[in-house]
């Protein structure tokens, strides 16, 4: 059987740089054999996106270079 995952609510932080406005996003890091992390609105907090480690952090990576 394949492992079972969802979501949960723990774990959710943001930047320290955010503003009080949530006017940003939200991230956690995923108890997950795959290492996701999920990545949500501050605001409206569903959907979720949800990527692997390695796509994290290609995208870490973009943000800081610009």
């Amino acid at each position: 059987m394949p492992h079972a995952w969802s979501p949960g609510s723990r774990g959710w932080f943001k930047s320290s740089f955010s503003s009080a406005s949530q006017a940003c996003v939200e991230v956690r890091f995923d108890d997950h054999p795959d290492g996701r992390v999920s990545i949500r609105d501050a605001k409206h907090r569903g959907p979720l996106i949800t990527v692997d480690a390695r796509r994290w952090t290609a995208f870490l990576e973009l943000a800081r270079a610009a």
